[in-house]
């Protein structure tokens, strides 16, 4: 098993990584919030609807990831590359497939959104992001063959280059400067975009062209028995979020804005804990491969110890400071931005309680993932979220409870969901589950 300075060794440049992603996002919310509260209202609901759509293709492309971390731990080098081989070929069929979303998506926000400002912005940069989906494919698949060898810090410190160059056009490209044309939302999609498509090249060059030969639709097939599930956890939880935010758009304009600014900050926070979650992950994948399930708890529990530390003190910190991060957010008049901060400093206090509970969810789902145990995560999510937390949801809506009687139905849900993935791994029927005994006699 490993000691929690290995288990940090490999799992720091992933959660660092997450929160390059989180700071791009940031970064883009910033500068949109400067170009027009319209575009700032327009960020959050176009980004995870594009999300909902390419977060399936994307989860189940991640799991050829697992598989390398499991024949990683059996010493199989010669499978780890075939499984980067069925990953890259279905990233190329996901990219395909995903453009036959963009009218559906499109026709989707023109549904939900009452403002024709905002609606504007929200299909354009759904309509970008949706396209290159490709890129973020095929870069999630390079990425996770890496990840699932242990090279972390080769994936890091490549997603910090494409997220430098990303902060670099961003401006350039919504505010048209160095002689640019002004895109406004445009830009900051075409940025994102560009940024992923330097990772996925990069990544690529160093992992080098694949010329093991062997049954590729076998592998193709399991990676998509278990990857569907995780698939679909990723769609339908982003799903609920995204009905959720709809909900929440409902009660105003500035408490909108307020609540898509303190998800931004929020994200932050909980993306370390994907990082987390994607070590423990890896940690669970190579002891199973190896046949050591024991080792295989002790990683996943000593991970999860790690990440709730950390969560706890970020999450402090963040309200600690809520006052000067939301003002990055905040509008220009005066009478606005004191009520942008202080309906913005309640709705901290509501994500510092859920924080905890969130990251033990996350670990310990990762971790169930890294095992195989993907369909009991995805049927405990959709319970939860759609049989428990948005009914609760629609009543608050229905009652006219305020933004941060909303945000508070979020706490409920997050330790109910924790408890039951906690209890999952205590009972330990993940042990029995091998994908590589079973894809070995393929």
């Amino acid at each position: 098993m490993k000691s929690y300075r290995e288990i940090l060794k490999l799992v720091w440049p992933l959660a660092l990584g997450m929160v390059n992603n989180a700071v791009m996002q940031f970064v883009d919310r910033a500068y949109l919030a400067r170009e027009s509260m319209a575009s700032l209202e327009a960020a959050l609901p176009a980004s995870i609807l594009a999300f909902n759509i390419l977060g399936f293709f994307h989860s189940v492309i991640a799991y050829s990831g697992t598989f390398v971390a499991q024949y990683h731990g059996a010493g199989d080098p010669r499978m780890c590359r075939m499984s980067l081989r069925a990953g890259n070929m279905l990233a190329v069929a996901f990219g395909v497939i995903a453009l036959a979303f963009v009218p559906a998506g499109s026709a989707l926000l023109a549904r939900f959104t009452a403002s024709p400002e905002v609606l504007s912005r929200e299909v354009v940069y759904f309509r970008i992001v949706t396209a290159g989906g490709i890129f973020l494919f095929l870069q999630m698949a390079v990425s996770s063959y890496f990840t699932g060898l242990g090279r972390t810090r080769l994936v890091f410190w490549v997603n910090v280059l494409g997220n430098v160059f990303n902060a670099a056009i961003d401006p350039l490209l919504i505010f048209g400067w160095c002689g640019l044309p002004r895109l406004g939302m445009a830009g900051a999609a075409y940025a994102t975009v560009a940024s992923t498509a330097l990772q996925w090249i990069v990544l690529a060059a160093v992992a080098g062209y694949s010329r093991e030969k062997g049954a590729m639709v076998p592998l193709i097939l399991r990676i998509l028995r278990f990857g569907v599930p995780a698939g679909a956890y990723t769609v339908l939880n982003m799903l609920s979020f995204t009905i959720f935010v709809f909900v929440t758009g409902r009660v105003g304009d500035v408490a909108f804005a307020v609540s898509n600014a303190c998800f931004a900050v929020n994200y932050l926070i909980f993306a370390p804990m994907e990082g987390f979650a994607l070590g423990a992950a890896t940690l669970v994948g190579q002891a199973q491969g190896r046949g050591d399930s024991a080792a295989a708890h002790e990683n996943a529990m000593r991970t999860l110890q790690l990440g709730v530390a950390f969560v706890t003190v970020t999450s402090l910190l963040a309200v600690v400071f809520c006052r000067p991060i939301l003002s990055l957010f905040s509008p220009e008049s005066v009478e606005v931005s004191e009520e942008f901060v202080s309906l913005g400093s309640t709705l901290f206090l509501w994500m510092a309680a859920w924080q905890v509970f969130d990251a033990t969810d996350i670990i310990i789902s990762g971790a169930l993932k890294g095992a195989g145990d993907t369909k009991f995560v995805f049927w405990w999510m959709f319970i939860v979220a759609f049989c428990v937390w948005l009914p609760i949801v629609g009543i608050v809506a229905h009652v006219g409870g305020s933004m941060s009687d909303l945000w508070g139905t979020m706490v409920v849900y997050v330790v109910i969901i924790c408890i039951g993935s906690f209890i999952r791994w205590r009972r330990g029927s993940w042990r029995n589950i091998s994908l590589v005994s079973a894809a070995c006699g393929q």
